[in-house]
């Protein structure tokens, strides 16, 4: 009867382990994650953060996994995935969350902000609450759960871009939304869109001459290899947002909602802090790997895009452009 006992005791003991992870798998929801920056961004670095607090703080129930480089496919990709509820939550540039609700990509217009203060007036608004609400309205519910500093943009090319002269007739890589075709247009250089994961190939096959992103993302996707100047136009003072599709929102309890809800704001929150504290650094950095980083003539930058800029601002967008910039 003792060995009987024993031989079942340890037939027990053997099952447990595989009953637990069977019950853990039938009651943890696997939450898919998706964007393009790569492993070594900050942005990346918090969402793996926002993914075991939240699997901490459910106790288990939602685990994020995090899919980075374009590996779930590249931004306009995953922004279609999102709105059919194939992916869960994206981080995606204001300009593609804009094609389904345009107001929201007026933030991304080039010098419309002045300063990182002045960005995070904007993110910490009732206007881009009003805006984020009413991107929920238009693309199939998405929820817009934070907003993340991305840093400025500048422009990187193989000679010095120091005055609104030295770019005319470039050939610049910018991102598929048509905002960002706004600087090289006001200048009279060619924008050319390329996805992201392709720009390295392009500037070193001679596909274009230029291209323009943060000084974080410069350094990450390692553009300094193949561009010898970096010239601090800060056209752009770039946002990356986080987004969750309807369908997990919908499926989470009050209190599960309460709870990704705060990890997201604090993953974007700390994300900001951390990419802009890196950006302080980086141009010494660049200079130690022989790049030039140049000062440009920002004001005579600003001053011929701005012109351009007012004739096209739509009448029916004039009013939050405005607000945008008076904040």
């Amino acid at each position: 009867m003792k060995r009987k006992l024993l031989f079942l005791l340890s037939c027990l003991l053997v099952h447990i382990p595989f009953a637990l992870a069977q019950s853990e798998a039938k009651t943890t929801r696997i939450v898919r994650w998706a964007h393009v920056y790569e492993q070594s961004h900050p942005l990346h670095k918090w969402a793996l953060w926002a993914s075991d607090e939240i699997y901490s703080q459910t106790n288990g129930r939602y685990k994020i996994k995090v899919f980075p480089s374009s590996s779930l496919g590249k931004e306009a990709q995953i922004n279609q995935s999102i709105s059919i509820g194939s992916i869960d939550i994206i981080y995606t540039g204001v300009s593609f969350a804009a094609q389904a609700h345009p107001p929201l990509g007026l933030s991304e217009m080039p010098y419309i902000f002045e300063d990182y203060s002045h960005w995070q007036r904007f993110v910490a608004s009732e206007l881009f609450t009003q805006l984020s609400k009413e991107y929920h309205e238009k693309s199939h519910g998405n929820h817009i759960m934070g907003s993340s500093y991305y840093g400025e943009r500048h422009l990187t090319a193989n000679r010095p871009v120091l005055s609104p002269e030295n770019i005319e007739g470039l050939k610049i890589r910018v991102p598929g939304a048509a905002i960002y075709q706004i600087f090289p247009l006001a200048l009279g250089a060619k924008p050319s869109p390329i996805a992201f994961s392709e720009v390295y190939l392009a500037i070193q096959q001679g596909v274009v001459d230029s291209q323009e992103n943060p000084l974080v993302t410069i350094q990450a996707k390692r553009f300094y290899e193949v561009q010898e100047h970096i010239n601090l136009t800060g056209h752009i003072l770039g946002s990356i947002l986080t987004v969750m599709s309807d369908d997990l929102l919908t499926a989470l309890s009050s209190d599960d909602k309460n709870t990704f809800s705060e990890v997201l704001k604090q993953a974007a929150q700390q994300a900001s802090q951390e990419t802009r504290e890196y950006e302080a650094k980086l141009s010494q950095w660049f200079e130690e790997q022989n790049i030039s980083v140049n000062s440009v003539d920002r004001a005579a930058f600003r001053n011929n895009v701005l012109r351009f800029t007012q004739n096209i601002i739509p009448l029916e967008s004039r009013a939050t452009y405005d607000r945008i910039q008076t904040l």
